[in-house]
């Protein structure tokens, strides 16, 4: 990958640390079920870089052999995705486990449910955050995570709460896959001058946002996508105006995204 690629990226830092901001970069990572070669290399690069990765793991379809694989990989720190990462939502619109045609208490059941079934699997390392498959669920299904024990939940860009509320929020920002151009790592140009555009905007608004939370896949990564995380984490290391983050740290209260 060319030097002068991460040109725009590394300018945009250079003026964030001009204007004394930090920015805090950390990682989620989706749809763990089972040990592989290729979860042993998201930890391999976690490990290299002192990057903990927040994993979303589907709960009714983990396989019992990845407790194992998780006790020696503690930078992999799982989480509940979803229960069984299956879509209810009617024919025509977007996919969805837990969306507004869902009742309540189904959906609290399979939820309470699903989370015993993670905790049995897991044992205490599991982290008391929530990630929707699909990245969605209705505000009203969200709002009664904190009664279901749930501190966090992690979507995608721009999701909120509704007026009822809910835990914390742990949105994550640019998805490192091209989902509809052939389930492939994106450009990496493309992805620079993304993240640089979004860094560029968040530093010229008053008190913009200082998270950037990045979207994987590892069981679907190919050579770019892999080169693109280790590029990116490379250079972040180095820059003094980014701080590698630890998922947890973000729950505190004192300390939100």
């Amino acid at each position: 990958m060319s030097a002068a690629l991460w040109s725009p990226l590394l300018r945009e830092l250079d003026l964030w640390q001009e204007a004394g901001r930090r920015l805090r970069l950390w990682l989620r990572d989706d749809d763990a079920v089972a040990p592989s070669a290729a979860l042993d290399r998201l930890a391999a690069c976690a490990e290299r870089f002192g990057a903990p990765v927040l994993l979303a793991v589907i709960p009714l379809l983990a396989e019992p052999a990845l407790a194992g694989a998780l006790r020696g990989k503690p930078v992999l720190l799982p989480c509940q995705h979803g229960c069984r990462h299956r879509n209810h939502a009617p024919a025509g619109a977007k996919k969805s486990e837990f969306g507004p045609d869902r009742a309540p208490q189904e959906v609290d059941a399979g939820i309470a449910g699903a989370w015993l079934r993670l905790r049995d699997l897991l044992g205490e390392s599991v982290l008391p955050v929530f990630v929707p498959p699909w990245n969605r669920i209705d505000p009203g299904h969200a709002a009664r995570l904190p009664a279901l024990g749930f501190a966090g939940l992690s979507c995608f860009r721009d999701h909120r709460h509704g007026p009822a509320g809910g835990p914390h929020l742990l949105n994550t920002h640019i998805d490192v896959m091209d989902w509809h151009g052939g389930r492939v790592g994106r450009s990496h140009g493309e992805l620079i001058a993304e993240i640089a555009g979004l860094l560029a905007r968040w530093r010229t608004r008053p008190r913009g946002p200082d998270t950037l939370g990045l979207l994987l896949h590892h069981r679907d990564h190919d050579a770019v996508a892999w080169a693109f995380l280790d590029g990116l984490l490379a250079r972040a290391a180095a820059h003094p105006a980014v701080a590698l983050t630890d998922p947890r740290d973000l729950l505190r209260p004192e300390n939100p995204p």
